[in-house]
């Protein structure tokens, strides 16, 4: 039997884990299985615990994907000549949201308040996205509006707070408008 090369691995592990996102998106995280995901993903169930030891796991993976995506685009707005203020990156932010990855956000939100091992998930993605805003926020105070770097990375902090909290506001408007948009089963 062939062995998998890693890029391959890789490309698997996206497959299945934008496959679990669609079926948490859709059924929410409780009512999803991992019969659903194999069948929305196309591969064995066999494949699937390959790469992921259980649910949790997956909802692990999906986040990460997710911030991975966030990372990117917000690096590239801290590298800009000009990066964007407070305002504008939450703008570019909200305008990206995707309503299906806003259910499974809340839909994990909801799941952190019982299950510690959901709830380590969102501690540490909701630090490391916050740390992203506040990198990109005191580029801007430094790069645009000139304070000095360990002014700028003080009130970047609360800055990057308030950036957050509203980001948030918007990823729970945009998962509850949607989920409300959406043809009953």
């Amino acid at each position: 039997m062939p062995r998998l090369t890693d890029a391959r691995k890789e490309l698997r592990r996206a497959q299945i884990a934008e496959a679990a996102v669609r079926c948490f998106g859709r059924n929410g995280l409780e009512r999803t299985s991992i019969a659903d995901i194999t069948a929305e993903s196309g591969l064995s169930a066999g494949s699937i615990y390959a790469h992921y030891l259980n649910k949790a796991h997956l909802v692990r993976a999906a986040a990460r994907e997710v911030l991975a995506e966030r990372d990117d685009v917000i690096g590239e707005y801290a590298a800009d000549d000009a990066p964007p203020g407070p305002d504008e990156l939450l703008a570019r932010l909200v305008a990206a949201i995707d309503p299906a990855e806003a259910r499974v956000g809340v839909q994990v939100w909801g799941e952190a308040t019982t299950d510690p091992a959901i709830r380590d998930i969102v501690v540490d993605m909701t630090g490391r996205m916050r740390a992203m805003l506040h990198d990109c926020l005191t580029a801007w105070l430094v790069k645009v509006e000139h304070h000095e770097p360990v002014e700028a990375r003080e009130r970047a902090a609360s800055l990057a707070h308030r950036v957050m909290a509203l980001y948030q506001a918007e990823l729970l408007y945009t998962a509850l408008r949607s989920a409300a948009e959406e043809p009953a089963s």
